[in-house]
């Protein structure tokens, strides 16, 4: 039954400095170079050159000193006169007993017994010259062979067992020898590099192209789910990642939703035939979409106006928030087209006759004017950004809303912008990815593919109130979440104290060089920690001389904040657990296929003037305004000068207010509170003359 080991693992108390690695390489290449000469000496040879193997060695050594030396010979005879020495056809494996107790490893072979030859002994010792007995036995004996002839394969084998064990043992000795000097990992984060990372992982998801390995960096399939994110000053290389990243989202077939306030993706990535959107409504290519579209039950239209009016850090200013996200999720409900909405916006009148009979009603009564009028202020923020949206007509009857295309999937979403309109558009970027978060939160079904949300400069948009929980739970519904953004602080400002939540839930984590000294902190922070063990010897010189060692441990950073931001270009660090890749990159880009904007002409959008002269430009016949819920109304006829006086006298008695509405809404009419409050003036069509 295994057993839990519970606490540190413990490090030998006294090791020894010296290489032990290359040591042990050393002896054990001895171990297979004596087994290699121990097989070439028991199988290689015949059983006489065996018994001659010591004196041929012997008599080398001693010929090359010009030597000599007492040996004794192997003789065969038939035990009485006749004797000679023993030849290979003499001997056979076998044991003789020899007179003085040493037995000779051979015995009498068949071929010398039919000779009359039975006995073999060892003949008397003899001084000998080492050099002819050598050449003797190089001849009778060995076949010509020397002695470095015969045993130079086992030897060179022993060698080549020892340069392939010593690059494995000098590099085990290094990061041995660097543990003594700096300390042993116990706990913690592991630095790796790109082939190191591959071979811990073993990843086959999404993977990043490095400079130090052949093969792609990947990260787990499973783990894309939990999201990706890229944090790093600009021009350290997100765009070059997220471009990677989209390349591989292109050759499986999945769907993408590409935030893309530069314009850089869509230029590379689009593809009509494919069926993708752009979600810009100064752009050519934007499709119609109304906000009421999107409605499917009431109580959804609550959301779109929470993505809409944005709530502020002062608690004091939330009515004027949560307002006019009510009265606007409200209007929703009536089914209004954008430029329906944007003329009852612009019409006081309208929001009163709409929010009648509501609890509405009282929030923007009549009679608390200032609290009136910041309610309203409030409603109409909204109406620039809904006044750019294209018609049907104008879209050429190409509709799109993110409901329904959050069933069909079909083709990739580029919502662009450029610097001068992004402020203006901001609304309706964080109500289209706020849109697709909230109606992509289900899991895919069987014929729908993965959607991935590509969000570079996340700190762009407004704040997303649907982004805290796809990033929570989103990895339910299996639609990655690429986020890419600058620093930490950006984020703090829109999303508060959730914004540590949010960058703490993606599994993949990338840092590329970030100079803001907190956030490089914080990233130093995130990478994790590590304890490290350290030996500390002490010597004692004296009377008393000796070694003393204590062991230290510490916790440290797997990375210093200083070398976060002293990272290069194309540098960065890939956290997915506690394993930790350090990796470059080089720059990658993609052949543009498709202009990034393509100018759709805006009415009312052009300046009455000329911006280099300020010369007034000539003005265009007024077209009149006309209510898009009222039927097209009958020629009338000129109306004479008292027909005319006679209306200016009923308008005028239709402005006075009754005492019905005087008492209904609590108001003194000789107050003189009401005398200091401004009359909210209302907007009356004009009739149209023909």
């Amino acid at each position: 039954m295994n057993t839990t080991q519970w606490g540190r693992k413990e490090t030998i108390i006294f090791p020894p400095h010296s290489p032990v690695y290359s040591y042990g390489a050393i002896f054990f290449a001895l171990i297979l170079t004596s087994i290699f000469v121990y097989l070439r000496f028991r199988y290689g040879q015949t059983p006489l050159q065996q018994f001659y193997t010591p004196i041929y060695a012997k008599s080398a050594a001693g010929g090359a000193l010009n030597r000599k030396g007492k040996y004794q010979l192997l003789y065969v005879g038939d035990g009485a006169k006749l004797a000679r020495l023993a030849t290979e056809s003499d001997v056979q494996e076998g044991v003789t007993a020899a007179p003085n107790g040493k037995h000779i490893p051979l015995a009498v072979s068949a071929q010398a017994t039919t000779q009359g030859l039975r006995v073999l002994y060892r003949g008397p010792e003899q001084t000998f010259f080492d050099a002819p007995l050598h050449a003797y036995l190089r001849t009778a004996v060995f076949g010509g062979d020397q002695l470095r002839s015969i045993y130079a394969p086992p030897l060179l084998f022993g060698l080549l067992s020892l340069l392939a064990q010593l690059p494995f043992a000098i590099r085990k000795d290094i990061r041995r020898r660097k543990e003594l000097k700096y300390g042993r990992r116990l706990k913690g984060p592991v630095l790796l590099t790109p082939k190191e990372f591959n071979k811990t992982v073993n990843g086959d998801g999404i993977g990043f192209v490095t400079t130090e390995a052949k093969e792609m960096m990947r990260i787990p399939l499973h783990a894309e789910a939990q999201h990706i994110e890229l944090m790093g000053d600009t021009g350290a290389g997100k765009t070059t990642l997220i471009m990677q990243v989209l390349r591989q989202i292109q050759s499986r077939g999945h769907s993408a939703i590409v935030y893309d306030p530069a314009c850089e993706f869509i230029q590379r990535f689009y593809d009509q035939k494919r069926g993708d959107l752009v979600l810009n409504p100064l752009d050519e290519r934007c499709p119609y979409w109304g906000p009421s579209e999107e409605l499917r039950r009431k109580a959804e239209a609550k959301a779109i106006a929470a993505s809409l009016y944005q709530p502020t850090s002062d608690k004091k200013g939330e009515f004027f928030t949560e307002t006019p996200q009510k009265i606007f999720a409200h209007l929703l409900t009536y089914g209004p087209n954008p430029q329906q909405l944007v003329e009852w916006l612009s019409n006081p009148a309208e929001i009163d006759r709409r929010v009648r009979g509501t609890e509405m009603e009282a929030m923007i009564a009549k009679g608390a004017q200032q609290q009136r009028n910041g309610v309203l202020a409030s409603l109409g923020l909204v109406a620039d950004s809904l006044r750019m949206l294209p018609t049907k007509e104008q879209a050429k009857n190409k509709t799109w809303s993110a409901t329904e295309w959050a069933v069909e999937r079909k083709g990739w979403i580029f919502i662009t912008s450029s610097a001068t309109e992004r402020e203006a558009l901001r609304p309706l970027h964080s109500l289209w990815i706020d849109l697709l978060v909230m109606r992509l939160l289900t899991a895919p079904q069987e014929n729908q593919t993965p959607v991935w949300f590509v969000l570079d400069e996340l700190a762009s948009l407004q704040r997303l109130p649907q982004l805290h929980t796809a990033i929570t739970e989103n990895r339910k519904s299996k639609n990655p979440l690429v986020l890419g953004f600058q620093g930490k602080a950006q984020l703090e400002v829109i999303y508060g104290h959730l914004a540590e939540v949010m960058l703490s839930q993606p599994a993949t984590k990338i840092f590329l060089k970030t100079t803001e000294p907190k956030a490089a902190e914080w990233v130093s922070n995130a990478i994790g920690k590590i304890e490290i063990e350290r030996m500390k010897e002490t010597h004692f010189d004296g009377s008393r001389s000796g070694k003393n060692f204590t062991i230290d441990r510490q916790v440290e950073p797997l990375v210093m904040d200083s070398e976060i931001s002293g990272l290069e270009n194309r540098h960065a660090f890939l956290k997915l657990g506690n394993n930790v890749a350090r990796f470059h990159f080089e720059y990658m880009d993609v052949a543009q296929t498709t202009p990034g904007f393509v100018p759709r002409k805006v009415e009312d959008d052009e300046l009455p003037f000329d911006p280099k002269t300020l010369v007034p430009k000539a003005s265009a016949p007024a077209t009149p305004r006309i209510d898009l819920e009222a039927a097209t109304p009958a020629p009338a006829p000129a109306p004479t000068p008292s027909t005319a006086a006679t209306e200016e006298e009923d308008d005028a008695e239709d402005d006075e207010p009754t005492a019905e509405e005087i008492a209904s809404s609590g108001a003194n009419a000789d107050s003189p509170d009401d005398d200091q409050e401004e009359d909210v003036p209302i907007a009356v069509d004009e009739t149209i003359r023909v």
